[in-house]
């Protein structure tokens, strides 16, 4: 039997819906701010290598951008060019935006990586807890 290509509108709700990208079956996080490192129920791997989380890092960046750009936008149509107050309606919607957004942005870029490259899997775990080459050579 042909497994279907998966699409992308599967794999990216799945991130925005915080569920391992691969399967859909495992959060992505084990507790707040607190990635997993990879999937319980298929074993795929959250990173590649160091330096991975920099796209996650980048949506964020983006998408607070934007939040504030279209924050701004709004307060001008709404209360016109005073300074003072759109200031105090940016600052916290650029300070609490990119940690309300933490989360999604980690799904939406392991959700984009897995569409573009499977991820990798977990080496499997070792049932014995010998050594692993017991023979003298």
């Amino acid at each position: 039997m042909r497994k279907e290509p998966q699409r992308i509108t599967d794999t990216l709700s799945r991130g925005v819906r915080l569920r391992c990208p691969a399967c859909g079956r495992a959060s992505i996080f084990e507790a707040p701010f607190r990635r997993r490192h990879g999937c319980p129920s298929c074993r795929a791997s959250f990173e590649r290598e160091e330096g991975y989380f920099v796209g996650a890092i980048s949506i964020n960046l983006v998408a607070t951008e934007a939040a504030l750009l279209f924050v701004y936008l709004v307060c001008l149509l709404t209360v016109g060019f005073n300074e003072r107050l759109i200031f105090t309606v940016l600052l916290p919607v650029g300070l609490l935006f990119p940690v309300a957004f933490y989360h999604h942005s980690w799904g939406a870029w392991l959700a984009f990586d897995h569409f573009i490259e499977p991820l990798p899997k977990l080496p499997a775990r070792r049932r014995d807890k010998g050594p692993a080459n017991t023979s003298d050579d």
